[in-house]
């Protein structure tokens, strides 16, 4: 028996290894750091967004926080993931109409402000759409 084998049997009796091996693989991150990073910069950009015209402090109103989820959704599914440019030069629009008007709103108000308020993520956010957007490639159906 291996030392994890040993170890989650002294320490979890009760829990069969196959739920603590489960458990591990869902708190490793396998999110890439551009990820990350993009959704940062749109919480941040939905923050100054809601705070400004919604008139909130300290938490997103719940429109928001809906708008917040379906993007960071839409971003957890985007095909290029690390390879992605900036959603607006993407060739693959994945937001539904009325959420694309949304984050043209937020954008377009917060753009500018980013860089007071966060300038590390607004600097990030440019040179990411320097990017040149990738074409997906064709699956084969043979």
């Amino acid at each position: 028996m291996c030392v994890h084998g040993i170890l989650s049997q002294s320490l979890f009796p009760r829990l069969p290894f196959s739920f603590l091996k489960i458990k591990r693989e869902l708190t490793m991150s396998t999110e890439h750091p551009r990820i990350k990073r993009e959704k940062k910069t749109l919480e941040a950009m939905v923050n100054i967004y809601c705070r400004a015209k919604h008139e909130t402090h300290s938490e997103l109103c719940p429109e928001c926080t809906e708008f917040l989820a379906y993007a960071k959704m839409r971003l957890d599914k985007c095909p290029f993931q690390e390879k992605k440019s900036t959603c607006g030069k993407c060739l693959v629009h994945c937001y539904k109409p009325d959420m694309k008007e949304r984050v043209k709103r937020v954008m377009r108000y917060s753009g500018p402000r980013m860089l007071l308020h966060h300038p590390g993520l607004a600097l990030h956010h440019a040179w990411d759409g320097r990017i040149k957007p990738k074409k997906l490639a064709k699956k084969n159906l043979s």
